[in-house]
């Protein structure tokens, strides 16, 4: 048997380079930790702060060429124009003062008011969103209502509540709107991307009685998620430990988390009937969030899927299925003039 005995100082040495080898790990910990923070901060800023999120940015990503029905939108826009209108507003809850655009439909002589609410996408603001559907919507005999979500166009607010913060908005919206036309109006929600989500959360809420369905097109379940499909599709980035650091900034900063309200699950609680609307070769928000969504909803609901649209397309794609869609779901869920008030107009 040998024995071997190590000197006091190849021990010393030993201990001393284990310390070395110690704050050369916490460093490289410390390190990464600090990027990932630097990122994250980077991250949440451009997305959700309303001063460094971006139209142009947003566009990119979204892949949709719009060059192709700017002679369309530009018309149906100086045609919006000219139309008669009216600034409105509301506060929000938290102390926002949120603003939209009212529209009301001189065709409109039923009992039962018809009125859609409008809301927008993204880095975007109402009447740039909806100066084509508002045209639809006006023939079909509905007073219009296009808001500027918080954060967003006209409204008030520094970070962008991605429909947690606003489907709150949009009932205190709806609320306006029976406010200003009767106990027997009848109230169409429609969104579009984020509007879309933020009409979806809405109902999982109590909302008026009067709301009676709602459209959404191209909506995703939850920021969190949608987030997490950009990282991965676009920028090749894993979503921990990113999200979760970003998720951390925005209940700290805005408030909310980016999944604590997740559309997905409030469908599930819906009590009104919904359409919903996706493009096939939607990128930005995949198809798949759509199905999901559909699958996950408890009242009466509908499909449509546009082959070949791409994100927020589905309309100018093929404007024909969207309004026959849409009418479908109008006539079978609002009320008619009744025989009776249409013979007291006649005298």
């Amino acid at each position: 048997m040998k024995l071997f005995f190590q000197s006091g100082e190849s021990k010393q040495t030993n201990k001393q380079l284990r310390k070395k080898a110690g704050t050369i790990f916490l460093g490289a910990v410390a390190f990464g930790t600090l990027s990932e923070l630097g990122l994250a901060r980077y991250f949440f800023r451009r997305t959700m702060i309303r001063n460094h999120a971006k139209r142009g940015r947003t566009m990119d990503m979204s892949g949709t060429n719009w060059d192709q029905y700017i002679p369309t939108i530009h018309s149906d826009k100086e045609w919006l124009n000219k139309q008669p209108q009216e600034a409105v507003s509301i506060m929000s809850e938290d102390g926002l003062r949120l603003w939209g655009t009212f529209f009301p439909c001189s065709s409109e002589e039923s009992s039962f008011a018809k009125v859609a609410i409008c809301f927008h996408g993204y880095t975007s603001e109402g009447l740039n969103d909806y100066s084509s559907l508002a045209r639809f919507y006006l023939s079909e005999g509905f007073h219009l209502l296009i808001v500027d979500e918080r954060s967003h166009g006209k409204s008030e607010g520094t970070y962008i509540g991605f429909g947690c913060l606003d489907r709150i908005d949009a009932r205190l919206w709806m609320e306006y709107a029976v406010k200003r036309f009767g106990e027997n109006c009848q109230i169409l929600l429609q969104g579009i991307s984020m509007g879309a989500s933020t009409v979806l959360m809405s109902t999982g809420l109590t909302l008026p009685k009067q709301v009676k369905v709602a459209v959404s097109d191209c909506a995703f379940t939850s920021a969190y998620e949608v987030f997490r499909s950009v990282l991965k599709t676009m920028y090749h980035l894993p979503a921990f430990p990113l999200m979760n650091l970003a998720d951390w900034m925005s209940k700290k900063e805005a408030g909310y988390g980016l999944d604590e309200c997740n559309a997905k699950r409030e469908v599930a609680k819906a009590q009104i009937p919904i359409l919903f609307i996706h493009g096939s070769a939607d990128t930005f928000v995949p198809c798949s969030f759509v199905y999901q969504l559909y699958g996950s909803c408890r009242s009466d609901k509908k499909l449509l899927i546009v082959p070949g649209a791409s994100h927020a397309e589905a309309y100018y794609k093929d404007t024909n299925a969207y309004e026959q869609a849409v009418r479908s779901l109008i006539h079978s869920y609002f009320k008619k003039e009744n025989p009776a008030d249409e013979n007291q107009k006649r005298k």
